[in-house]
């Protein structure tokens, strides 16, 4: 399967889950989850959710923020992924001056 994310509408979210500032996301998702390039921008959270159904994997392709899961907290920058198994909860911060860029799998399970 191959999925164009150019030609993917992209959307902009104020406040994710109870979270600050904006986020940008282009979003791909269908029964068995959800493929997710986005950017946190600068001050932007996603707020604190848990994952009835689902693992949550973050790969940060740039800009740099933290991860709380499960009340521990983890640094993010380029290269790092932070995974969110299935039954825990997550927020992720972007506390840098540049943009957190993501690319986000949800694989329910």
């Amino acid at each position: 399967m191959r999925i164009d994310f150019n030609e993917v509408e992209e959307v902009t979210i104020p406040g994710m889950n109870h979270g600050t500032g904006t986020m940008s996301a282009k979003m791909y998702m269908d029964k068995q989850g959800k493929i997710i390039p986005c950017v946190i921008h600068p001050g932007g959270s996603i707020g604190l959710h848990k994952h009835e159904t689902s693992d949550d994997i973050n790969y940060v392709c740039a800009g740099h923020g933290k991860a709380v899961c499960d009340g521990q907290e983890e640094i993010l920058s380029a290269g790092i992924c932070h995974i969110c198994k299935k039954g825990s909860e997550h927020s992720i911060i972007n506390d840098g001056d540049e943009d957190l860029v993501l690319l986000t799998v949800v694989v329910e399970r």
